[in-house]
């Protein structure tokens, strides 16, 4: 199944983004950004070698909670913020507003917290109760938005307030921001490239989609022939946190539905199984997200002869205690 987005209307959203209110970012911020580069990404591989096993066929997995802020999402929040910082539009006289489900405004919020920079989330009121605790620990703060309307309704929200006050926020906007693929245009991709170059197939599930339109589009500059593999929901009614139903949701503005040579759907059902085993054959405990990546991981590996597929483990358990004491 392929999904096709419409092109934006861009020059509304320019127009609702203009900042005036810019400065020259300090030298002592421009250090504190730099000095926190070596703590986002390079991130180490697993061979999974437990819960799949053919000749010639192998499978890695990247796990990503060992960065900054615990999870995937600390690389476009890192790129996110240095971009906006360079440029003058976020600054200490402005806090950074975003509508997140958890990872990426405790990305943001990690590194705010050493910068020194405010940040106000969006989130949905059924986000688990680990990330607002975690979220508030750094110092965020939090504005609640209806468990029904899921990150949808929490980026409305946060489009509301931005237009309503432009001087107190910088809006980062996630889902439009083109710092979201580029950060792992810049260093998912080429990790995985040096560590791996004779990876032959990569697998990743659709949420903002800057993981896997970044980190694909990179991998085919390397090498045209690395198949890439997009997995989403099978329906909108689904318990993998992060990821959308295109179909149902409102696609993000940074999603290029001609990277992905192919597309598979990852039932929650088959994630939480997934999960159970890998914690027993692999001993790891992983979120449902990283699961469902490694469902669809496999999926792709069964049907080769030879290969090396590569995906991604977001972020461990540590946030889901409530799904984790159900399924173990």
């Amino acid at each position: 199944m392929t999904i096709k987005t419409k092109a934006p209307q861009r020059g509304a959203f320019l127009l609702a983004m203009t900042d005036t209110d810019t400065i020259s970012p300090s030298k002592e911020l421009l250090q504190k950004l730099k000095g926190l580069e070596s703590m986002v990404g390079n991130t180490p591989l697993r061979e999974l070698t437990n819960v799949f096993s053919k000749k010639n066929v192998r499978i890695f997995a990247k796990e990503e909670w060992k960065q900054l802020s615990g999870s995937v999402k600390c690389r476009p929040a890192y790129y996110i913020i240095k971009d906006a910082v360079e440029k003058g539009t976020l600054h200490e006289g402005k806090a950074l507003l975003d509508a997140t489900s958890g990872n990426t405004g405790i990305g943001y919020a990690a590194i705010g917290e050493k910068l020194g920079l405010k940040v106000v989330l969006c989130l949905p009121e059924n986000a688990s109760k680990e990330r607002k605790e975690i979220l508030q620990s750094l110092g965020a703060e939090l504005i609640l938005t209806s468990k029904f309307e899921g990150t949808d309704g929490a980026q409305n929200v946060a489009r509301e307030l931005a237009q309503k006050f432009p001087d107190k926020y910088f809006y980062a906007d996630q889902y439009k921001n083109d710092s979201n693929w580029k950060a792992h245009y810049k260093t998912t991709a080429v990790e995985i490239f040096n560590a791996l170059p004779g990876i032959t197939h990569f697998v990743a599930g659709l949420g903002t989609t800057g993981t896997f339109v970044g980190t694909g589009r990179r991998l085919k500059e390397f090498n045209p022939a690395i198949h890439l593999t997009s997995l989403q929901p099978d329906s909108a009614l689904h318990a993998l946190e992060g990821w959308k139903h295109l179909e149902t949701a409102v696609v993000p503005a940074i999603y290029d539905a001609d990277v992905a040579d192919e597309n598979l759907e990852v039932d929650t059902e088959e994630a939480y199984e997934m999960l159970k085993a890998v914690a027993k054959h692999e001993g790891i405990i992983l979120s449902p997200s990283s699961a469902a990546n490694i469902v669809g991981a496999i999926r792709v590996a069964e049907k080769l002869e030879s290969g090396t597929v590569v995906t991604m483990l977001p972020d461990n358990a540590d946030k889901y205690s409530e799904v984790i004491k159900k399924l173990l």
